[in-house]
């Protein structure tokens, strides 16, 4: 097997899930979107990620009401709690968790004459 490796921006060895700091830099230096287009960005970004952060539509909600069309943009300080518990949860460690060994689960895997893919569910 291989010694260690980076998954979803985390460094993941013997030693455990560690954040790799050279992949989150951006979203810690992240400023508070001005304008419906930067929430919309974000809000993509971090919904790639939403099925490793708990209670993630309970958080994005006051950020996604500002998408609204005939909502005017106010980014009030509740918006502000919303962003930057976000932009924590995507950079702390782990938004990743090893697997129960002592679970079942099945690996599966495809390929082809370009690439190799595999899921571990």
């Amino acid at each position: 097997m291989v010694p260690g490796g980076i998954v979803l921006r985390h460094k993941v060895s013997s030693k455990g899930i560690k954040v790799d700091k050279a992949k989150i830099e951006i979203i810690e230096k992240l400023p508070i979107p001005v304008n419906v287009k930067a929430v919309r960005s974000f809000l993509g970004y971090a919904g790639f990620y939403r099925r490793f952060i708990k209670d993630f539509s309970k958080i994005a909600k006051l950020l996604s009401n500002l998408l609204m069309v005939d909502n005017p943009f106010v980014f009030d300080d509740n918006c502000k709690h919303a962003f930057e518990t976000l932009k924590t949860k995507l950079s702390t460690a782990p938004i990743i968790i090893p697997p129960e060994w002592g679970l079942p689960f099945e690996l599966m895997c495809n390929a082809s004459d370009v690439v190799i893919g595999a899921v571990l569910g």
